[in-house]
């Protein structure tokens, strides 16, 4: 099986960021996003990829932001992928120049291949589950025979996953990268160092020969 990557998401301190760098995490999410349990201010933001080592990507997760407060923080945070979580069309995603993942939240019985077709442009498309009110960060798995096979977009696997299940999502779905928040948290925006590092194992032992 390919490399699976993995993604932290919902990190709010330097040494929760570290603890997934260290367990070797290819990614990790910052929440720029007020109603949120863990989000995180600029100055946050700025301390916490200060203090990572090379080569763990830095995303910025967004939900329908105005195009003055994403620019603003987009020239004071050096972000390396901004992930849209809200209802962004297309061209709300393209409008910042910068390499973008989009979040689409799956309903029972939706036709995934047709809501990812407009986003040709997205590095990524990272599916969660659909939660009413509730853009992510739900903790609720969707029905993964709902992600069709053979698409040309990189897959992003959310919702619900842990350590205990995501070898069975991987070899489900087959997906580019999986994504955790509430899978690996102490308490909302509190990482658990053992729980991050298990999942990380279990991604890395899915896609062992």
């Amino acid at each position: 099986m390919s490399v699976v990557r993995s993604k932290i998401c919902g990190i709010t301190r330097i040494e929760d960021a570290l603890i997934a760098a260290e367990a070797g995490a290819d990614a990790i999410g910052l929440v720029f996003y007020a109603k949120s349990p863990r989000a995180v201010s600029v100055q946050q933001a700025r301390a916490i990829i200060a203090a990572l080592p090379p080569f763990v990507t830095t995303v910025g997760l967004f939900v329908d932001a105005s195009r003055d407060e994403l620019s603003a923080i987009l020239e004071v945070v050096p972000l390396d992928l901004l992930q849209f979580h809200g209802d962004e069309s297309p061209a709300d995603c393209d409008r910042f120049s910068r390499p973008y993942i989009k979040a689409l939240r799956v309903r029972p019985g939706e036709d995934v291949a047709a809501r990812i077709e407009p986003y040709g442009n997205a590095s990524g498309i990272l599916l969660d589950t659909y939660v009413r009110g509730v853009p992510g960060g739900t903790g609720q798995a969707f029905d993964w025979a709902l992600v069709p096979q053979g698409l040309n977009t990189p897959i992003i696997l959310a919702g619900g996953l842990t350590s205990e299940n995501v070898r069975s999502a991987i070899e489900q779905v087959r997906p580019y990268a999986v994504d955790v928040s509430g899978g690996v948290e102490a308490s909302k925006g509190i990482k658990d160092a053992e729980k991050v590092r298990a999942f990380v194992r279990a991604v890395k032992g899915a896609c062992a020969p």
